[in-house]
Formats: C-alpha cells, structure tokens, sequence
C-alpha cells in the first residue's frame, strides 16, 4: 500500500476511533513514519481533494465523511461523538462505521435541532430532506461554505 493510502487509511481510522482529527504527527507516530514524508502525502491528499484542510494547509477541516472540527451535526455511537460536515454527512458517518446511534442536526432554514436515530438496517423514519442551494458541479468552488 503506497503511503498516500496509508496515511488516509490512519486519518480515518483516527476519527473512526476517536471522533477526533489527527494531525500530522499523530498520523507519522501511528505509521511508524517520520513526519516529512507524510506531510508530503498530506498535501497530495489536500491536492486530490480528499482532505480539506485549514489556511495553514495542515490543520484538517474534512475527511469526508468526517468533519474534522466541531459542527452542529454530529452522529453519537458508543460514547463517542462524531462531527460531520452537515446532516447527510452525519448518515455517512454512520454508514461509514456501521454502528447504530443517533444523528443529532439543525434544519438549516428554521434553525430546529434535529434527531434521528439509526439502527444496524438504516435510519428510523422521518421527514428530514436534503437540499442544497449549490449545485454538486460547485460544490467545490467553496467546499467549507458548501
């Protein structure tokens, strides 16, 4: 496996474990790598768009579905909480893990917090929608905004 897989690999892994983001360091010391070569396979992944990090470069805001700061949308599994860019994501979460929990969210319009729960066959049901005012051709112009 080529050390850009890896290091993804160890970036997800983290925040599956933990619910929080790793940082270079902490991905080089999970590796058993020097840091230089995986701040390398860090901007390649930034570069790729797989990661979105802060102005810094380094800081990491996303790894799909991962958010890598604190949000309004979370997915709470195990005692851990997991932030998620926004509600969708938070059902990615918990697809990505395969855990049942809850997905706590806002209605982006009205401000209303937002529960659900998910179980190991899907998310109870609701009347939650998704949309978004950017189209997914642009989602990319602003990732962060989007």
């Amino acid at each position: 496996m080529n050390l850009d897989l890896r290091v993804r690999s160890a970036i997800l892994g983290t925040l599956a474990e933990t619910g929080i983001a790793p940082t270079p360091r902490d991905v080089a010391a999970r590796l058993g790598e020097v840091v230089e070569p995986v701040l390398g396979a860090w901007r390649r992944l930034r570069e790729g768009r797989v990661i979105v990090t802060g102005q810094d470069g380094v800081s990491l805001l996303m790894a799909n579905p991962f958010s890598g700061v604190p949000t309004d949308h979370t997915f709470a599994s195990e005692s851990v909480r997991y932030y998620a860019n926004c509600g969708w994501d938070a059902l990615g979460v918990a697809a990505a893990l395969g855990r049942s929990g809850v997905v706590r969210s806002r209605c982006a319009n009205s401000g209303k917090p937002l529960e659900l729960a998910v179980r190991d066959d899907g998310p109870e049901p609701c009347s939650w929608f998704f949309h978004s005012l950017v189209s997914a051709a642009h989602w990319w112009d602003d990732i962060v905004f989007t």
